[in-house]
């Protein structure tokens, strides 16, 4: 019996256009060409889609919790439009500055998912476009895959020794992992 796949995404910069400002509404939340897309391709290979992100707007004040879920909720239609699903969004509200254990670098909203889900995180691929995202995976024996949209070619450019893949963007590291062999 196989076991069930899941891939983690990070959200802005990854799935979404990314902002120095901050995603604030649905109207600012804009997807990436291919992205969605790319969700679909992962649900059709067998693979569930989580995301895993931080949203320090909402400790900035800059959002409340009420409309990152309506943002979440434009995501969630736009990826069903194009056949595929996001089975759940793990995020931390918290800043740069709390202390918590959910704000990647910290593996928390990792962990929580494997718990959920009762997932083993062990060479699960969790991609992203920032050095703390790829962080969270090594810190749970995950495989990082940075991707070059969002902050991800500054990323690899200031940190040209980290072991990661890296692609040019969701749809190319969708299509790398589907095509890898099952395990």
């Amino acid at each position: 019996m196989s076991k069930q796949r899941y891939v983690l995404l990070d959200r802005d910069g990854v799935i979404n256009h990314d902002s120095d400002e901050f995603i604030k509404s649905p109207e600012e939340w804009l997807p990436i060409a291919g992205s969605l897309d790319a969700i679909a391709m992962l649900n059709a290979h067998g693979y569930k889609v989580i995301v895993v992100t931080n949203q320090s707007g909402v400790a900035r004040g800059l959002l409340d919790a009420a409309m990152l879920e309506k943002i979440h909720d434009k995501m969630h239609r736009m990826v069903n439009e194009k056949g595929g699903a996001i089975t759940a969004v793990y995020y931390c509200p918290h800043g740069p500055d709390s202390v918590c254990d959910c704000r990647k670098p910290k593996a928390g909203l990792l962990k929580a998912f494997a718990a959920d889900f009762d997932a083993d995180l062990t060479a699960i691929a969790v991609v992203g476009d920032s050095l703390r995202d790829l962080q969270a995976a090594i810190a749970v024996g995950g495989q990082p895959i940075l991707v070059k949209t969002g902050k991800g070619l500054q990323t690899l450019m200031n940190n040209p020794q980290f072991n990661s893949l890296v692609f040019e963007n969701l749809y190319d590291a969708a299509k790398y992992i589907t095509a890898r062999p099952e395990a």
